[in-house]
Formats: structure tokens, C-alpha cells, sequence
């Protein structure tokens, strides 16, 4: 059952009013997939009256009155996708075209959506009850954070928004949480997993640098990064406090992780795996070509590439949902109205990190001074794709299937770590899991670049290609990599680029299209190195290429099949001065 969007269908279940009314930017996409219909199912599962409006207009007060006003509280989201970065390419064109939107056309989804929704319920709900923030924009903006679109740091976009309570993360223990102390007329202010807007600083948490400090300071702004990076785990994280002026942001420790019995509770909740009629009216949503039939099997990401959020959203470790869960989904699928029989994708951030752990990151909480993957492998986390193998298998035997995909990226290095398990992975990968083409993601090719990346290094690139390379051929197959590469990273020149087109051509007979411009996005080291021009972790001064014309160039040089490489002196020059 979808929940309901119009007054309509309120009354149709006998409600006059609604607990909660979630807003979002996406169009409603009844989904495991998307945040605000998971937490939506999951508080009407709780016994909540929940609706949705989803892309309200702020122009006037006809979708955002629709439903009334709730009981409890207004839930906020810019919805699956930054909206900053759902709305502008990396060299800041307005984008035509909008995966979630009705239609395709990107013509729904404002600008700093979070500030826009809630200014517009405070236009006609005066003295409402708590405005909460939640989802991607949200959590990733929840301190003072570098914003390439302004150019300029920003301030906690609670302060921005003038919400009252922000919940960061997945979430889902969080809202319960906060619903049940509402409900109560309790306090609320101690709930791990959210942030607020205090007065006084909290006695015990830990202070991170001022708003103006970091503002003006590009040495500031790296501690600050540095010190709330390192508490977003629930296990060994301290509670944060930022001064904004003469008022303080109180940011609490992560909430804990769900078990694996929590999570397979969430993902048995009943999703339509479409999108709701009202809106399925005014046009379909290019989203659903890529969830509707796909299965999301674990959450967190112990990869940290620092260009990526997804260890500050969903967390540096990796939780995994039991095969039988997984499989029921599966089984579900198979009878939606549409399936042909394929499984479009197996995975979560990082496809190939399923059913396995630190077993000192579960005791005590990810390490303060080094990571899982770089420089090198760490030795304590024992990778092992058995159980990954065994729940492909399981899928590839439902009645009604023909073919399961990994659609989503894997990482090589892991594979090649794994000494008992990783070719064999590797061997059904291309026997049975690869619609032609296999998504891995080198960024780069030039060392220094890589290890600013948070990446590994060509050497486990070249001998993943080979091993590829063989199977496909055994194996009778005519399939290929795809590589994901990016231009204009914190410290990329365009000689680099230079080398990596000709590492490209050499080393990997291929004429790179997958290149995307480097973008910063907030709460990454990246943007942090994009802002200041230093690498914080050494405190080298770093080259960086803001220029648009520049950061055009250094993708066309791989990109261009004709491409000379021989930058003009004019363009030396330039550079040399910047």
C-alpha cells in the first residue's frame, strides 16, 4: 500500500489528520531504495498516520497545505540526491534532465531544497509543531561545510534552514526514537543520531572549531574536518558542539547501527516498487529503470575514498542484511507487474563488500589512525567473498529468474586480496553476473593523484584486467570494464592527464568516455582539499584546477580521441601563476 498523498485517500482510510507529513524532493517512489518511503513505511508499520508530498511547489500553498498540518512533526529531505548536485554539472550548467521527477524534466526540484521546504511550511503553518531534517542534504551538511556552488563555507544548514532537530545517517532508529518521545510529550534532546540548535555548548562533547574561525581560516577548517571525521562512529564517537555566533550546534553521537534482524525488518516492510499513482500520472520517473528490479543487500562502506560521503552517511562499517531476507525480497520481485526475469542489481556502495567485517571494528569502532583499504589492505580485515558467492547462487535458483546482474561496482583490489575465494567470485562475476559490461572504478593512474583519492594503486588494476581478460575468454565472452575516471581532483595537472590518456591507451587499449570533472561535494576530504589548496594530511600545498576552461581541458585530453598533448606556453604560464 502506498501512503497516502492527497486528502483523498486520508479519507479513504479514515483519517482526518496525519502524525507525520514527509516532504520530499524526489517524486513519491515507493521504494527500499528511497529514504523517505523507507521511513515512511517503517513509522506507519510503528502504528503513525504518515503522508507524503512529494516536490511541493514553493510558489504557492496548494500541494504544501494539501494534508493538513501533523500532530507530531514535519519531516525535511532534499531527497535521493543532493539537490545542489542534482541540479548543476560539475562545471555548473543547470541540468536539463531529472531522474526522479515525473517526466524528466528538471523542472521540480529547488535549490537548497531542505531551506526551501521548510521556509515554505513556515510561510502558511505558523507556530507548527518541530520541523526535522533528515536524508543525503541534510546529514552531509549538518556543520560548517565548503559549497562549491557559493563558493564559500556555509553554515549548518540547520541554521540555515531554521529547523528545529536534524537526524544524520540512516536514520531509521533515530525517527522512531524521536516519534515515540513526541508522542509522550517527552524530552528529546539526549536521542543519538540527531543535531539542534543550543544556547550553551553541551559540558561533555567535544568542541569543534568555530563557524567563523573555519570561514576564515583554511587551517581551521581542516582540524574541524578532521576532528568531526573522525566521531561518526557509534562505538567510539564523542558528541560534537560548533559556535555559530552567539548560538551553538550540538550535534550527538551517532545512533547505534541496526542489527541484521533490524534490518531484515525494514526491507520486509511491503514497498509497492513503483511509483505512486498520483504522480505516475504526470509522467514516468527514469529512477525506477534502475531500483525497481534491483536488490539492496548491505549498507556502509569501509572504502572511504575521500572524494565520497558514504562513510559519513551510512558509515565506515559494513552491516549486511541474511541471505533468507534477501532472497525474499527476490522472490517479491519476481512477482511485480513488468519483471522479465532479470534482477537488475545485487549490491550496496560497494558491491562486493558483503557478509564480512573487522572483528576489531565491530568490538570497538573504526581506527582513529588508519583505514581498511589504504595504502594498503589492512591485514585484520579478513576479506572473504563465500557468502556473497553463496547468496548469488541462491538467487540464481528462484523459480523466474534468468539472470541476476551485479550491476554496481566492485573493488578489484579486494578481489585480488582474497586468496581463497576472489578468483572464484571473479569466475561467476563473468559467467553469470555481467550484462556485458563490468563497472570498476581506478579514478586514476597517476600515484600521487591515487593516494590523495584514498585509492589503490595500477599494479592490482593491470592484474584484475588480465584476470578478466582470461575469463572472458575461457569462458567464451565477448565482455569488457568499464572505468570510472575523474579530471581536475585536488592536485591533478593536466600533464597527469596526459599520462593517464596515455596509461589508458597502453595499458589498457581503451579510449576512455566514462570521465567525469571532479565535483566537490560537502562533508569529503576532497572538497577540503578543493577549498584550501592543502592536503591535510600532510599539509602539502596542493595544485588545484578551479579554472572552468582548465578543468574542460583535463578532460578532453582523455576524452579526445585527436587530442594533441601539447599545452600551449600560454597555458604553462597559467598554470605556473595559480
Amino acid at each position: 500500500m502506498f501512503l497516502p498523498t492527497t486528502r483523498k485517500e486520508m479519507q479513504a482510510l479514515g483519517w482526518d489528520s496525519l502524525d507525520v507529513i514527509l516532504i520530499s524532493a524526489d517524486s513519491y517512489i515507493d521504494s527500499p531504495y528511497i529514504g523517505v518511503a523507507l521511513i515512511g513505511k517503517l513509522l506507519a508499520q510503528r502504528g503513525y498516520r504518515v503522508g507524503i508530498i512529494a516536490q511541493p511547489d514553493i510558489q504557492n500553498q496548494a500541494d504544501i497545505t494539501r494534508l493538513g498540518e501533523p500532530r507530531l512533526f514535519w519531516g525535511v529531505s532534499g531527497g535521493s540526491v543532493d539537490s545542489m548536485v542534482a541540479n548543476y554539472t560539475a562545471t555548473n550548467k543547470r541540468r536539463r534532465r531529472d531522474d526522479y521527477t515525473p517526466g524528466g524534466e528538471n523542472d521540480r526540484r529547488p535549490n537548497r531544497a531542505v531551506i526551501a521546504y521548510t521556509n515554505l511550511i513556515k510561510r502558511y503553518f505558523k507556530n507548527t509543531c518541530p520541523i526535522v531534517l533528515g536524508g543525503v542534504e541534510a546529514s552531509l551538511r549538518r556543520v560548517a561545510h565548503y559549497d562549491y556552488w557559493s563558493d564559500s563555507i556555509r553554515r549548518s544548514i540547520l541554521f540555515d534552514a531554521k529547523a528545529d532537530i536534524l537526524v544524520y545517517g540512516m536514520a531509521e532508529r533515530t525517527i522512531v526514537e524521536l516519534a515515540e518521545r513526541l508522542q509522550k510529550g517527552q524530552d528529546w534532546h539526549d536521542l543519538r543520531g540527531l543535531s539542534y540548535i543550543a544556547k550553551e555548548p553541551h559540558p561533555d562533547y567535544l568542541e569543534l572549531p568555530a563557524y567563523e574561525a573555519v570561514r576564515d581560516d583554511p587551517q581551521a577548517f581542516i582540524e574541524m574536518f578532521h576532528r568531526f571525521y573522525r566521531n561518526n562512529d557509534p562505538l567510539n564517537a564523542r558528541g560534537l558542539y560548533q559556535r555559530h555566533g552567539d548560538r551553538v550546534l550540538v550535534q550527538n553521537p551517532p545512533n547505534f547501527y541496526l542489527s541484521q534482524d533490524e534490518m531484515d525488518e525494514v526491507y520486509a516492510l511491503k514497498f509497492e516498487h513503483s511509483q505512486h499513482p498520483w504522480y505516475q500520472a504526470q509522467g514516468e520517473v527514469k529512477a525506477l529503470e534502475t531500483i525497481r528490479f534491483s536488490l539492496s543487500t548491505h549498507r556502509g562502506c569501509y572504502g572511504e575514498c575521500n572524494f565520497c560521503a558514504i562513510a559519513v552517511h551510512e558509515g565506515r562499517t559494513v552491516r549486511w542484511r541474511s541471505p533468507d531476507s534477501i532472497e525474499s525480497e527476490a522472490r517479491r520481485i519476481t512477482k511485480l507487474p513488468g519483471f522479465k526475469g532479470y534482477i537488475q542489481d545485487v549490491s550496496g556502495p560497494t558491491a562486493n563488500m558483503y557478509g564480512y567485517e573487522c572483528p576489531k571494528k565491530l568490538k570497538d569502532g573504526s581506527c582513529q589512525d588508519r583505514r581498511c583499504l589504504t595504502p594498503e589492505i589492512c591485514p585484520v580485515l579478513k576479506i572473504d567473498h563465500s557468502r556473497q558467492l553463496s547468496l548469488l547462487r541462491r538467487l540464481r535458483r528462484i523459480e523466474g529468474v534468468k539472470k541476476v546482474f551485479v550491476a554496481s561496482g566492485i573493488r578489484y583490489d579486494m578481489v585480488l586480496a582474497d586468496r581463497q575465494h576472489g578468483r572464484t567470485y571473479l569466475k561467476e562475476i563473468v559467467e553469470h553476473h555481467t550484462s556485458g559490461q563490468l563497472k570498476i572504478a581506478p579514478e586514476h593512474t597517476e600515484e600521487h593523484v591515487l593516494r590523495r583519492m584514498g585509492k589503490p594503486g595500477t599494479a592490482d588494476l593491470h592484474q584484475f584486467k588480465a584476470m578478466f581478460d582470461q575469463m572472458n575468454k575461457t569462458a567464451g565472452k565477448k565482455q569488457f570494464l568499464t572505468y570510472y575516471l575523474i579530471a581536475a581532483y585536488p592536485g591533478c595537472s593536466l600533464a597527469d592527464m596526459q599520462k593517464l590518456k596515455t596509461y589508458a591507451s597502453r595499458e589498457l587499449r581503451l579510449n576512455p568516455e566514462q570521465v567525469q570533472i571532479f565535483t566537490p561535494t560537502p562533508s569529503t576530504y576532497a572538497s577540503v582539499m578543493y577549498h584550501t589548496g592543502i592536503d591535510p594530511f600532510s599539509g602539502e600545498k596542493l595544485f588545484v584546477e578551479k579554472d572552468l576552461a582548465g578543468k574542460l581541458r583535463q578532460k578532453s585530453v582523455v576524452t579526445n580521441k585527436k587530442h594533441v598533448h601539447r599545452p600551449s606556453s600560454r597555458r604553462s604560464k597559467t598554470r605556473q601563476r595559480r
